[in-house]
């Protein structure tokens, strides 16, 4: 998986923007990081639940590599993109991109509207 395709994939997700911060890209949903690409755009993060973490790390060890820092213990996952496919890295993508669009935002004006079934959160 190329660094673009990483970002073609969480952009194509319903209302991702991509932004920035430390001088790396940063996909954003209601204002909040679901993914990003680091590392010289050599690997992506996706933010996922500590359970989904340790499945997708166990399931493809060489493309999903936990954090050895507090970020790991919360579910912040390292995506090899040199071993990684779109057929891969999807679930995992669709997984961040939920756990932030599907979350309680104070701070959201409007909710997210999931396309994916059809229905406003």
């Amino acid at each position: 998986m190329t660094p673009n395709q990483f970002r073609q994939l969480a952009l194509s997700l319903p209302e991702a923007v991509e932004s920035s911060h430390m001088n790396h890209p940063d996909f954003r949903v209601a204002g909040k990081i679901f993914a990003t690409l680091a590392g010289g755009e050599e690997w992506g993060m996706v933010k996922l639940k500590p359970e989904q973490q340790a499945a997708f790390a166990r399931s493809h060890p060489e493309v999903f590599e936990i954090f050895q820092n507090g970020w790991g213990r919360m579910g912040c996952t390292k995506v090899v993109l040199k071993k990684a496919t779109k057929v891969v890295v999807t679930p995992a993508m669709v997984a961040a991109w939920q756990n932030i669009a599907e979350a309680p935002n104070k701070r959201a004006k409007r909710p997210v509207k999931n396309r994916a079934r059809g229905r406003a959160r």
